[in-house]
């Protein structure tokens, strides 16, 4: 089953049962109001019969003539006089209609009930009888029972139902077609949307929009698609870039490997010193190039790391920074200003950054440098006072695989400041790059909400 059509057949039930329902309490309404009509009527009668002497009615002749021929008055009620055993003295039929005399009727006569009113179905010759009565005190031991006859009433419920089903049915008919219309409408830009994933599935192109009609659920709802579109498609170009790139700087690393090992193989070179200074450029090829995978590990990681997430404290983290960055750059001076702070997150992953910001400091650093550390309410600020980054370098410092033309010469994979942007951004926090009036350069880090 479709979903138009779930949504047709839904609205459809949900008129039919309102419809229904409003049908059924017009009915009732109808039915009451005509009642109503008969039962004032018979209350009328009653009224009008009580207000003669009940003895004269209950005799066969009074002293003022003949009795009445009828004793409701009308030709349209049947009036008994009725008591509490259940004989009827007299009656406005030829012979009594035993039938009307119920027990509530012969409680009415023996006192017990102020008044009933009521149906009974009395089962004739041809038909079943439907009559309404009513039964009033009429003297001592005597009910005054009024009936009327609900034939015309019946009737004109039927007719009233017959309409009520009739108009049921179109409310029911035309709902369907309504709701078919609507869910068609409504539907149409989740067909669209639907297409577009398809199409997107199909052909792996995710240029394609599908642009939002409205400022409804559906559209946001595109609005939504075409944002995950617009990421996934940036995803991917970086992806793509990244491995481009990964591949340039791979490859001469690489290069340099297989051609000093080629010499080798071949026996070459035969001095002694040569031989010894291409040795240990093999090894630091080897070790630039584990940096660089390291370094592409790290930076592959779209997601957070599967490290647990804790309070981190950065004071501490620097501390342990800094002495592996004197061991490995024993000619610069790290003086550091720490106050105690924390933030929560994945430790190694900052304690990576960390050591990124300090590499990168002490490698720009001239011998006999000072890097200054401070860190206070979560930032790591880490500045050196080397040569500083050109103008027109800095929009490009945190980009994959960039390296300036100053720094070919010095190690690196140019992959440390992008793992420093993208360790601040997993953590809520950035990395900004600022210029010092008296030289060098300084980064500050920032990581979210700190922890006193």
């Amino acid at each position: 089953m479709t979903f138009r059509l779930r949504v047709t057949l839904l609205a459809t039930l949900a008129v039919a049962i309102a419809v229904v329902g409003a049908a059924q309490g017009m009915y009732l309404i109808v039915e009451r109001q005509l009642t109503s009509q008969i039962d004032a009527q018979l209350a009328e009668t009653a009224d009008l019969v009580r207000r003669i002497d009940p003895v004269r009615l209950a005799g066969r002749a009074g002293p003022f003539g003949p009795r009445p021929t009828l004793i409701s008055g009308r030709a349209d009620i049947l009036a008994q006089v009725v008591t509490a055993s259940g004989e009827v003295l007299r009656a406005d039929a030829p012979n009594p209609v035993n039938a009307l005399v119920t027990r509530e009727v012969r409680e009415v006569a023996a006192g017990v009930r102020s008044e009933h009113v009521g149906d009974v179905y009395v089962q004739g010759a041809e038909r079943t009888y439907h009559v309404r009565i009513m039964a009033v005190p009429f003297g001592s031991g005597q009910a005054l029972e009024l009936a009327r006859l609900m034939d015309e009433i019946d009737a004109a419920l039927a007719q009233t139902r017959r309409m009520l089903l009739a108009v049921a049915a179109g409310g029911v008919a035309l709902a369907a077609l309504l709701g078919a219309v609507v869910a068609r409408a409504a539907l149409t830009p989740v067909a669209r949307l639907t297409a577009a994933v398809e199409e997107v599935a199909r052909t792996r192109d995710l240029s394609r929009r599908v642009g939002a009609g409205s400022r409804d659920e559906i559209g946001r709802l595109a609005n939504s698609f075409d944002a995950m579109l617009t990421a996934l498609e940036m995803s991917l170009r970086q992806q793509r870039q990244l491995v481009a790139d990964a591949s340039h700087e791979l490859r001469t690393p690489l290069t340099s490997l297989r051609t000093n090992l080629e010499l080798l193989a071949r026996g070459q070179p035969t001095d002694p010193a040569e031989r010894q200074q291409l040795l240990e450029d093999l090894v630091a090829q080897m070790e630039r190039l584990s940096t660089l995978v390291g370094d592409l590990i790290d930076l592959a990681r779209d997601e957070e790391a599967p490290f647990p997430v804790e309070d981190v404290r950065l004071d501490e983290v620097a501390v342990a920074a800094i002495e592996d960055m004197r061991l490995r750059y024993p000619s610069v001076t790290f003086r550091y200003d720490l106050e105690s702070t924390a933030v929560r997150g994945v430790r190694p992953r900052i304690a990576r950054a960390v050591t990124n910001l300090l590499d990168n400091a002490a490698k720009w650093s001239p011998p006999g440098g000072v890097v200054e550390v401070r860190v206070e309410s979560g930032e790591v600020v880490v500045r050196d006072h080397g040569p500083g980054i050109p103008v027109e370098d800095r929009p490009r410092v945190f980009d994959r695989f960039w390296r300036a033309s100053s720094a070919r010469h010095l190690p690196g994979s140019g992959l440390g400041l992008a793992i420093v942007k993208q360790v601040a951004e997993q953590h809520g926090g950035s990395v900004t790059l600022e210029d010092p009036s008296d030289g060098g350069t300084r980064f500050r880090l920032r990581l979210g909400a700190a922890r006193a």
